[in-house]
């Protein structure tokens, strides 16, 4: 207890269960000399500190106390560390303030269902940890032409340079995309991926800050791996995180019915989309 919580604890043994004050001190464990020691108003006393330090962090939110002490020892106040230290903490100053933070501005990404293949990849990323706590993030990337699971690479850690690769090697597979829908994270926003898709002609579709709605499809296959696998196991290693996530990413694209694809899967709406092109190219020749 604080010296301020005892004296109040002493004042309620004596004032409502009437009880003597040196009775009530060897309860609380506070000396009777200090009970009766004249209390001072602290608030009242370090009012000038508060003002100084109200004053500084106004204009400049971001000083840490030591910054905030000497300016105030530069202004010619002559309080030592120790003194304004205490108002400091006592004023919450310490704790991390927000401040605003600048938002990218980006163009209103409209959310088109075509059902063109290979035309849009969407991509985000995920965040999990294992049964000993330690963190690992999977890049999740899908067609929004048929809702296929292209790619979940699994890593403790994902940069721009992993991004690149990733896309090459997807790129290998199934040919080049026209655009790609993604956030604004710092890998997605970095140069050795924007200067990726720029030398292989790709549109990066940023959706606008706060807006998760504006690349609904990948948010919504989120939901259904963490629900299915995320949340439905323990990890104990990296590699037993990559073999559920390919598992399951065999089952959704080639067992898992789609409503908004006839209830097929998305390799048989593929299979699909593919025997029209090749009919009508047929007619057409």
């Amino acid at each position: 207890m604080t010296p301020a919580a005892k004296h109040g604890a002493v004042d309620c043994l004596v004032s409502e269960h009437r009880l003597s004050r040196t009775k009530a001190c060897k309860i609380v464990g506070l000396s009777r000399s200090a009970y009766d020691k004249p209390r001072v108003d602290w608030v009242q006393k370090d009012a000038p500190v508060i003002e100084a330090l109200n004053g500084v962090v106004a204009k400049r939110a971001r000083w840490g106390f030591w910054k905030c002490f000497h300016h105030l020892r530069n202004g010619g106040r002559s309080w030592n560390h120790k003194r304004v230290h205490r108002v400091y903490c006592g004023m919450r100053l310490n704790l991390q303030r927000r401040t605003k933070k600048r938002l990218i501005t980006r163009e209103r990404q409209p959310l088109l269902a075509s059902a063109e293949l290979n035309h849009v990849w969407a991509l985000d990323f995920m965040r999990d940890t294992m049964d000993d706590g330690r963190p690992f993030r999977t890049l999740n990337v899908i067609d929004e032409g048929n809702r296929e699971a292209l790619r979940i690479e699994c890593g403790t850690s994902i940069p721009s340079g992993r991004l690149v690769r990733v896309r090459d090697q997807l790129i290998e597979v199934y040919g080049a995309p026209r655009a790609i829908r993604l956030d604004n994270g710092p890998e997605m926003t970095a140069d050795a991926f924007t200067d990726w898709a720029r030398l292989h002609g790709i549109r990066l579709l940023y959706i606008q800050p706060g807006k998760p709605n504006q690349n609904a499809f990948i948010e919504r296959f989120n939901k259904s791996f963490r629900d299915e696998v995320l949340d439905a196991n323990l990890f104990n290693s990296l590699s037993e995180v990559q073999a559920a996530a390919d598992g399951w990413l065999l089952d959704y694209n080639e067992c898992r019915p789609h409503e908004s694809l006839g209830n097929v899967p998305p390799v048989a709406f593929r299979a699909t989309v593919f025997n029209q092109d090749v009919s009508r190219f047929n007619l057409s020749t």
